[in-house]
């Protein structure tokens, strides 16, 4: 391989891949395995031959889609062993709102949530098509399938989103209504923190055994505000919200001194809030440091 092959298979590599991260990140949940796949994919890409590819851009999407469907699916058997609920890995989309999407579809953690209750094709189907537009054609390619087959996973995939949200409030309310929340939770406002919740509201934290996160989900307006007015007195000790946009919507980032504590995040409906997300695993909120 002569170093002039190399640099162009390492401009043709570098021009799509932030498309490969974003396919990669939908499918897995997780920034750093997302970024260990597009690595192996990258080793592929220079140790193949690259001379038999007529579309070098269709055939990294092909071979990320295809490693990403083997990752999710070992990477649930995983999960089998984590401590608490999991919860996707944040990332910042202020630097890069679409990770590499034409549109920035399949992204947010409720979506992203969703998607873990898809077979591996359904969620490639989605996310090849929902964020990125592939035609149906194509994507039949990708999963070795057939167009007519990619077209009712994706459809089933989407009546599946569809049928398990509601209507989301704009950004500028959900951050009003995180705000919000976190001055009634800080002060311990039981009556207030049930006025911002849908009656069905689920707090659900991601820990894998971090001190002060919850192990379990705690579902229900009543329950959820107990829940958070219970540790109000030393949670919000010493602690900064910092304002910052995640997933596409807004967020929180827990600040204490130099350290997180946590990010929070919430899905919000004309009902009010439906979800309140906290993510504590020091590993994934690690890179929301100042």
């Amino acid at each position: 391989m002569s170093l002039g092959d190399l640099d162009e298979a390492a401009r043709v590599f570098t021009e799509v891949r932030p498309r490969l991260f974003g396919i990669a990140y939908r499918m897995l949940g997780s920034a750093a395995e997302a970024e260990d796949l597009v690595q192996d994919v990258w080793l592929r890409w220079q140790g193949y031959d690259r001379e038999t590819v007529e579309n070098p851009a269709a055939f990294l999407a092909t071979t990320t889609t295809r490693l990403a469907i083997n990752n999710l699916q070992s990477a649930r058997v995983r999960r089998e062993t984590y401590i608490g609920p999991w919860l996707p890995e944040p990332v910042d989309t202020s630097a890069d709102p679409y990770l590499g999407a034409e549109t920035g579809n399949a992204l947010e953690f409720a979506v992203l949530l969703l998607l873990e209750k898809l077979t591996p094709t359904e969620r490639a189907a989605y996310v090849l098509r929902e964020a990125f537009d592939y035609p149906y054609g194509q994507i039949a390619d990708i999963l070795q399938s057939s167009e007519p087959a990619v077209r009712q996973q994706v459809s089933r995939a989407r009546k599946h989103v569809a049928g398990e949200r509601k209507a989301q409030v704009s950004a500028a309310a959900q951050r009003e209504l995180l705000a919000t929340f976190i001055s009634a939770a800080r002060s311990g406002d039981l009556a207030g923190l049930e006025k911002l919740f849908a009656a069905e509201v689920a707090s659900t934290t991601d820990g894998n055994g971090a001190k002060q996160a919850a192990r379990r989900v705690v579902v229900g307006a009543a329950k959820v505000a107990k829940f958070i007015t219970a540790f109000s007195s030393f949670f919000w000790e010493g602690v900064e919200p910092r304002y910052v946009e995640i997933n596409g919507r807004p967020a929180a980032v827990l600040q204490t001194g130099d350290g997180i504590k946590a990010i929070l995040t919430v899905e919000a409906s004309a009902d009010g809030i439906d979800q309140l997300l906290w993510m504590m695993n020091p590993e994934k909120i690690a890179a929301f440091r100042r």
